[in-house]
């Protein structure tokens, strides 16, 4: 009589928002309920109340909810004074989010390399990429990990150039008491469902301590009205936090510390199994870091991610294509070369990493990649 082992064929998810849904389910209804009862469903009490309670976690004093990520970046470049025909400078890694919102506020991205252990812009090569046409520099913080945006900021302003801080993928990372978003002249968040603090749909914020740049970015998310119905704003468009989805951030955003501290535990105990002939975590621990992807750097990607698809874990890409090598520009910066950059965009390989994922789902990333 022969036995056989019974042997675990389902896939480790790269994601699974369900999962989520279950947290805080009977207050995120609750919260729901409350807006449908209310027949508010756009600039009422909801979107208010996010907009001052994400604004103290940041640590500014402004912040405007807008309708996405993408919007957020487009609205706080025109906010610190951006207009159609400016330059920008931004990275080249960070799958094209930025340059489509630069592009959208009609201004001409220019490329900057990046840091080759945070694969996030440095001083030096920011420095490399300013000239007297710059008028703004965005600093991603690539995969939940604050880049060096004390002295970006401090380069920037000795220059008279502003700086803004996309923190899609890094909301609650800190350094020194202060948290991302909080060291530019302005910064722009997406609560696009798969990031540490995500809606039920699309939605953004900017976020700012200097007045004027609210006024101004509030102004544009409504088609540039400076009163109802006068429009005293060119470039403005629609661009709404609408409640429900405001409702929804409320509730979760208590919770986004706690599923920051289960990211980075993830990400640690992948660190820690992974064998160094098989490459290294881009980042692993730290309270600049978030975890909000788990991204490592592996010598040989497509072996890599078919030995981890044979164990039946999920993974993916972020980001395969260079900004400057994106088929939009058609050869326009074919005379550009950025070595950190291109060399990260064949190496670069996500694997789960998710506050829901289970102990013993971990434990099979971690088993998959120490025998890579």
């Amino acid at each position: 009589m022969t036995t056989s082992r019974c042997v675990d064929t389902s896939v480790v998810p790269m994601n699974d928002l369900s999962r989520g849904s279950a947290t805080a389910k009977e207050q995120v209804a609750a919260a729901i309920g409350r807006v449908q009862e209310s027949g508010w469903y756009l600039h009422g009490p909801e979107a208010s109340a996010f907009e001052a309670e994400f604004a103290s976690f940041v640590g500014t004093t402004g912040c405007v909810g807008v309708g996405n990520g993408t919007d957020a970046i487009a609205l706080a470049l025109l906010g610190v004074g951006c207009s159609p025909g400016d330059e920008i400078v931004t990275a080249a890694n960070a799958g094209m989010y930025t340059t489509l919102a630069a592009l959208r506020a009609g201004l001409r991205p220019k490329y900057a390399d990046v840091d080759p252990t945070t694969l996030c812009l440095s001083r030096d090569s920011v420095a490399l990429a300013l000239d007297t046409s710059t008028r703004a520099v965005v600093v991603t913080h690539l995969y939940g990990r604050l880049a060096e945006i004390e002295s970006i900021v401090e380069l920037c302003r000795d220059r008279g150039v502003a700086v803004v801080e996309d923190c899609a993928q890094a909301i609650g990372a800190s350094r020194m008491g202060k948290r991302a978003g909080s060291f530019g002249d302005a910064a722009a968040f997406s609560f696009y469902p798969t990031k540490n603090l995500g809606a039920l749909g699309d939605a953004g914020a900017v976020v700012t301590d200097r007045r004027e740049v609210e006024e101004r970015v509030r102004s544009l998310a409504e088609y540039g009205w400076v009163s109802k119905y006068r429009v005293g704003l060119a470039g403005g468009w629609n661009s709404r936090l609408d409640e429900l989805q405001a409702a929804v951030l409320r509730v979760r955003l208590p919770f986004v510390e706690e599923w920051n501290r289960r990211r980075r535990a993830l990400v640690g105990a992948y660190s820690a199994a992974l064998p160094a002939h098989a490459g290294t975590f881009v980042s692993t621990e730290g309270n600049d870091y978030v975890a909000h992807l788990a991204v490592l750097l592996s010598p040989d990607r497509e072996r890599a991610r078919e030995e981890l698809a044979r164990k039946g874990i999920a993974t993916d890409v972020h980001y395969p294509i260079s900004d400057h090598r994106q088929p939009i520009y058609g050869g326009t910066f074919d005379g550009l070369t950025l070595p950190v950059t291109e060399l990260a965009a064949d190496r670069v390989l996500s694997v789960p990493c998710f506050p829901e994922l289970t102990d013993s789902e971990c434990a099979r990333v971690c088993e998959a990649l120490g025998n890579l």
